[in-house]
């Protein structure tokens, strides 16, 4: 399937394709196209998501992650807890909400600043929510027993 979201991608726009890889598209194309230009785009089959007004897209106080999960049926509790995190890194004033959440930021801003290219940086990343999902996998365990 194809996606499409806006360009100069930052928390929730390089968290969603992760998820999206990883969990409900494996052979999933990505573009990161300019504002105008998403909505032609979708309206030609791209899939839309972190944009307003979309189903994959920021609503009733989610962020998009959040969006994903939902609309795909994503269960994992260690998702769920990743989905904390980035939904508080995304949300400026709801970036308290997550002790980890100012550090995905920084992380963020720092791999947006050395690989402005949206597919390079996106690639990068993928790296630190796989690392970052192996954390919460083994932080959901500890809160079981």
């Amino acid at each position: 399937m194809l996606w499409v979201t806006r360009c100069h991608a930052h928390i929730d726009r390089v968290a969603c394709p992760w998820l999206i890889t990883r969990f409900v598209d494996q052979k999933a194309k990505f573009i990161f196209a300019p504002w105008l230009a998403v909505s032609m785009m979708a309206a030609e089959g791209a899939i839309p998501f972190c944009i307003p007004n979309v189903e994959l897209g920021h609503f009733k106080g989610r962020c998009s992650f959040e969006s994903i999960l939902l609309k795909y049926k994503l269960n994992d509790p260690a998702l769920k807890r990743l989905a904390r995190i980035v939904h508080a890194a995304d949300i400026s004033e709801d970036i308290d909400q997550d002790p980890i959440a100012r550090g995905l930021t920084a992380i963020a801003t720092g791999f947006h600043l050395r690989y402005p290219a949206d597919e390079e940086n996106m690639g990068v990343q993928f790296e630190v929510y796989d690392s970052l999902y192996a954390w919460c996998r083994l932080d959901v365990a500890k809160q079981q027993d």
